[in-house]
């Protein structure tokens, strides 16, 4: 069983790096040379990648694993992949930004998250709903204020289309799912120096669903 879910962690390994390097990078060349702002499409790649690496991950592990310690080796191992270009001054131009290493956040509030949910509560979901709510709700709601205002800013129709979103994936909880997705659509519109969206969106719903 060990084995099986360590290829199942490898393959899911294999789908981040292929997302990220390949998809990611050919759909900023493509977008570029069409004539398409760098910032707009390193937006987008970024909202991309949270939805299809960190969410599609997120839904797939209470069916794929029993061992929570291998999917948050997974995750640990993309935050030092995420991290080392910010420390070598080679980002990842495609999705990276300069001074601004949320990427890094996100891999490892994912990994803690799944990891907590299941050595506390002994319940996966727990741990992937407030990760859904940042992978695939704080996503689309990114991707609808890139498309109204073509930069990166907050607004509150992206706070309400996140709801939209959040609300659904928060049911199988119940009640209290609701409201931690209620709560964290609307913590979503905040942000701070040093904590961003990726850490105060899953970190809140997580502590919440908890104390409920």
């Amino acid at each position: 069983m060990l084995l099986v879910e360590v290829m199942y962690a490898l393959l899911l390994l294999l789908w981040v790096i292929f997302l990220v390097n390949f998809v990611a990078k050919r759909l900023y060349h493509y977008y570029v040379s069409k004539g398409v702002e760098k910032t707009v499409i390193i937006y987008y790649n970024r909202k991309i990648i949270h939805i299809l690496a960190g969410g599609i991950s997120a839904l797939l592990v209470p069916f794929i694993f029993t061992n929570a310690f291998i999917p948050f080796s997974v995750a640990i191992l993309l935050a030092i992949m995420s991290y080392l270009p910010y420390r070598t001054g080679r980002i990842n131009y495609w999705y990276q930004v300069p001074n601004n290493r949320f990427d890094v956040h996100f891999c490892l509030t994912w990994g803690f998250l799944i990891l907590l949910g299941k050595l506390i509560f002994n319940d996966w979901w727990i741990g992937v709903v407030p990760i859904l709510f940042m992978s695939i709700g704080d996503a689309v709601t990114g991707i609808v204020r890139n498309y109204m205002f073509r930069r990166r800013c907050k607004s509150w129709w992206g706070n309400l289309m996140m709801m939209a979103i959040c609300i659904p994936l928060g049911l199988p909880l119940g009640l209290k799912g609701i409201l931690a997705a209620l709560i964290a659509s609307v913590i979503e519109h905040y942000e701070y120096k040093w904590i961003d969206d990726n850490i105060t969106v899953p970190l809140v719903s997580f502590l919440l669903l908890s104390a409920l």
